[in-house]
């Protein structure tokens, strides 16, 4: 067999491909969401000194703007992955 000349890659095996890199993708987008929410909004806290709300603002972004956007995480992963399986699940009957 000519070392050039790769075997061809089955139509399955390149939709399940597509599927994990689609997966990968949108976990590594949140989970930088989630760290810089998590660490740099933290690290710049006292930075970050103007009134929200009646509120510093330092204050706010951790007893409250924190859990709302991770709850915003959670909800985006789940509407994603699911329109994600929705689509893989539709490719897999096509065959």
């Amino acid at each position: 067999m000519d070392p050039l000349h790769h075997a061809p890659v089955p139509l399955a095996e390149r939709k399940q491909a597509r599927y994990w890199q689609g997966t990968r993708r949108l976990t590594a987008v949140l989970l930088a969401v989630w760290a810089v929410v998590s660490f740099g909004l933290t690290w710049f806290a006292r930075d970050l000194s103007f009134s929200f709300f009646g509120w510093p603002f330092s204050f706010w972004v951790a007893s409250q703007g924190g859990l709302l956007v991770y709850l915003f995480l959670v909800v985006v992963y789940a509407a994603c992955m699911s329109d994600l399986d929705d689509a893989h699940r539709e490719d897999a009957h096509l065959d």
